[in-house]
C-alpha cells in the first residue's frame, strides 16, 4: 500500500498551553492537535478505579472459589487479546492463592468463537482436565447464551468478562463484567479484554483483602503483568483513550526496563526488537502477529503457553514456533490477497458495465480455497485500500457448508451495526455475529450467501460513507527535522487507535532511490527549501523504482529513529504520496 496517492487534511493547531509544557515543541504541537491541554498523566496511581457493573458479583464468585479451593477454568479466545487475557487471568489467580486454575482456548475450526456448547461438552468429556466449579470467560462470552446455559445445567458457575458489544439479551451467567453494557458506570468504554481482566483482578484482590485472605499469604503486585495488558490492548486495536494509554505506557516502561514476562520478551526478541526502545508499534506489528498466527493457523494454546512460561529457554522455543507459524501465515495471506484483489477488480469492472460506473458501497468476497483464520487480514487490507466495508468469507473447514467471515470497515461506518441491520432485515441469514465498530466476525450457511450479499449491499447503500482523507500534523521545518524531535515523538506516546501516531507532510527533492530487502525503497531526500539530505524508507514500494518520478515528492511521512550498531540516525518513513491537501476546519 505504500506510496499510493492520497488526499490529506492538516490537523488544525489549537494554540494550547501544552506547547510550552511539552519536552519538545514538535511533541507539544502534536499533543495539542490531539486535544490535550497539558502533558498526559500516565502515572499508575491515576488509573481509573475498578467500578464496572457486575464487579461485586464476579468478585464474590471468584473469592468463594479461592477460599473453598474450587476449580477455576479460564476460557479465552484465539487472538492476541484473548491470549494475553487468558495468561493474565491464570497468572493473577494463582498469585492470589488459587490452587486449582487451568485454562482452555477454543479451536477456531472445531469450536468456533467463544464459549460454545461443543467446547463446554468437550470440557465435560475430557478426563485429562479437572472438572470446573467456576468458568471464567475472558475476551468473550457476552454472546455465549447456549454455552452458558449448558454449563449452568451442569451446576457450574459462570463469570463472564468481556468487552464486545452485547446483544439485546444477556447470557444467564452468575456475573457479567463488561464496560460495553448499557448503564455501566466505568468512564472508559475502550478497555480491551485483557484490560477488563486486569480490573477484575484488581477488584478481586481488594475483595480478598477485606476477607483477611492475605493475613497468612503474600499479596501480589498486579502491575508486574502490565506488559501483557499493553500487548493485548495494542493488538486488539481498541481506542487508546487516556486510561488505555496509561495502561500501555506502564507496560512499555516495564518492557524497556527488562521487567516483563519471558513470553513477551521472547516474542519481541524473535522479531529483532531491542527491548530498551520498544514502542506500541512494535507490540502491534512485531509481537502481536506472531501471537495471532497460532490462533489463525494452529492452536492458540501455543501462544498462551508462551505467555505463561517462566523459563527463558521454553519461552524462546515457543516464540520460535510462533514465528514459523507467522511466516506460514504470510505466505497464505499473500496468495489470498492476490486472489481477493482480482475478485474485487472483477466485481468493480462488472458493476461499471452494468450500472454506468456506480460505486459499490460494500465489498463481499469468498473463496472455497481460502483459510478461515486469515480472511480477517485480507478484509483489513482491502478495507484500507478501497475505504469501504469489506466482508471476506471462507469455509469453516475444507468442504464445510458453514462459512466463517471477518468484516472490516473504515472510520465512520460501524461494522457490527451494519451486520445487525442485516440480521434484522433478514432473520436467519446470519447464524452468529459479533464484534466492534471497525471489526466483526460472522458465520452463515453456504446456501444463505446470495441472500446475505443482497441484503448486505442494500443496507450498506443506506450509509453515508466519508471521504477518503488522511490526516497530517502539518509540515516540519528543516530545523525541526532532527533526532531530538524524533526521540521526543517516540517517547510521547503510546500512539495507536484514537491517538494516532504523528504523521507529517512535506515536499522533498529525490536525490537517490534504490531497492533494499527486495520489497522496500531506500530514499535520500532533500527538503525543497534546501538543506541537509535525509535518509528515508518506503516500505513495500520497490515496484516504484522504475517509474518516472516528479522532481519534487510531496509525501506523508513519520519521523523515526533508525538504530544500527549502537548509532541513532534520523529517518523519514515515507507512507504515501500527497495528491491534494487542505487545512481542516478549526475545532
Amino acid at each position: 500500500m505504500s506510496l499510493r496517492a492520497v488526499r490529506v487534511r492538516r490537523r488544525p493547531a489549537s494554540g494550547s498551553p501544552v506547547l510550552s509544557a511539552a519536552p519538545h515543541p514538535v511533541l507539544g504541537r502534536v499533543w495539542a492537535g490531539r486535544g490535550l491541554s497539558s502533558p498526559p498523566d500516565y502515572q499508575l496511581k491515576s488509573l481509573l478505579a475498578p467500578n464496572l457493573s457486575g464487579m461485586e458479583a464476579a468478585c464474590a464468585v471468584l473469592a468463594e472459589a479461592l477460599m473453598q479451593d474450587q476449580a477455576i477454568v479460564v476460557v479465552g479466545d484465539f487472538d492476541a487479546d484473548g491470549a494475553t487475557a487468558t495468561a493474565l487471568a491464570v497468572r493473577a489467580l494463582r498469585a492470589l492463592g488459587a490452587k486449582r486454575v487451568s485454562w482452555r482456548v477454543p479451536d477456531r475450526v472445531r469450536h468456533g468463537y467463544g464459549l460454545s456448547p461443543i467446547l463446554v461438552e468437550e470440557m465435560f468429556a475430557d478426563s485429562s482436565h479437572q472438572r470446573a466449579d467456576v468458568l471464567m470467560t475472558v475476551d468473550q462470552g457476552i454472546s455465549a447464551h447456549a454455552g452458558v446455559d449448558l454449563a449452568k445445567q451442569q451446576g457450574i458457575k459462570v463469570v463472564i468478562t468481556d468487552h464486545h458489544l452485547p446483544a439485546e439479551t444477556l447470557p444467564s451467567a452468575d456475573a457479567i463484567v463488561n464496560p460495553a453494557l448499557i448503564g455501566d458506570p466505568f468512564p472508559s468504554k475502550a478497555l480491551a479484554g485483557v484490560g477488563v481482566v486486569f480490573y477484575v483482578m484488581m477488584a478481586l484482590r481488594a475483595a480478598l483483602r477485606q476477607r483477611d485472605w492475605f493475613a497468612k499469604r503474600a499479596e501480589p503486585r498486579l502491575d508486574q503483568w502490565l506488559d501483557l495488558v499493553a500487548l493485548g490492548t495494542v493488538a486488539d486495536l481498541v481506542p487508546l483513550d487516556e486510561n488505555n494509554r496509561r495502561l500501555v505506557h506502564q507496560g512499555l516502561q516495564r518492557i524497556r526496563a527488562g521487567r516483563c514476562t519471558q513470553g513477551v520478551r521472547a516474542l519481541l526478541e524473535r522479531a529483532g526488537r531491542n527491548l530498551r526502545h520498544v514502542t506500541a508499534a512494535d507490540l502491534g506489528y512485531a509481537a502481536a502477529p506472531r501471537l495471532n498466527a497460532a490462533g489463525r493457523l494452529d492452536d492458540m494454546g501455543i501462544g498462551v503457553a508462551c505467555l505463561l512460561s517462566e523459563q527463558e529457554a521454553e519461552a524462546q522455543a515457543l516464540a520460535t514456533q510462533l514465528s514459523e507459524l507467522n511466516e506460514a501465515r504470510k505466505a497464505i495471506q499473500s496468495q489470498m490477497q492476490d486472489e481477493a484483489e482480482a475478485q474485487v477488480a472483477e466485481q468493480l469492472a462488472g458493476l461499471a458495465e452494468q450500472f454506468n460506473g456506480q460505486d459499490l458501497a460494500v465489498l463481499c468476497i469468498n473463496n472455497d480455497a481460502w483459510h478461515a483464520g486469515v480472511v480477517g487480514l485480507v478484509a483489513g487490507r482491502l478495507c484500507e485500500r478501497f475505504q469501504r466495508p469489506v466482508v471476506a468469507l471462507a469455509p469453516a473447514e475444507p468442504g464445510s457448508t458453514e462459512l466463517k467471515g471477518s468484516a472490516r470497515s473504515p472510520a465512520g461506518i460501524h461494522m457490527r451495526d451494519l451486520l445487525a441491520a442485516v440480521a434484522r432485515q433478514a432473520p436467519g441469514v446470519i447464524d452468529r455475529f459479533g464484534g466492534h465498530a471497525r471489526a466483526a466476525g460472522l458465520s452463515l450457511r453456504r446456501e444463505q450467501l446470495p441472500a446475505f450479499e443482497a441484503v448486505l449491499a442494500a443496507q450498506a447503500a443506506l450509509l453515508s460513507p466519508q471521504e477518503d482523507w488522511l490526516v497530517s500534523d502539518g509540515p516540519l521545518s528543516e530545523q525541526e527535522l532532527t533526532v531530538e524531535a524524533a526521540l521526543a515523538l517516540e517517547q510521547g506516546g503510546p500512539w495507536g487507535q484514537g491517538f494516532p501516531e504523528p504523521v507529517f507532510d512535506g515536499r522533498f527533492k529525490v536525490i537517490e532511490r534504490r531497492v533494499v530487502g527486495q520489497h522496500h525503497l531506500k530514499l535520500r531526500l532533500q527538503p525543497s527549501a534546501g538543506g541537509a539530505v535525509l535518509d528515508a524508507i518506503a516500505f513495500g514500494a520497490a515496484r516504484r523504482l522504475k517509474e518516472d518520478w516528479p522532481e519534487a515528492l510531496h509525501c506523508l511521512y513519520r519521523l523515526e529513529i533508525n538504530r544500527w550498531q549502537g548509532r541513532q540516525q534520523l529517518q523519514l518513513n515515507v507512507l504515501h504520496e500527497v495528491e491534494a491537501i487542505e487545512d481542516a476546519p478549526a475545532q
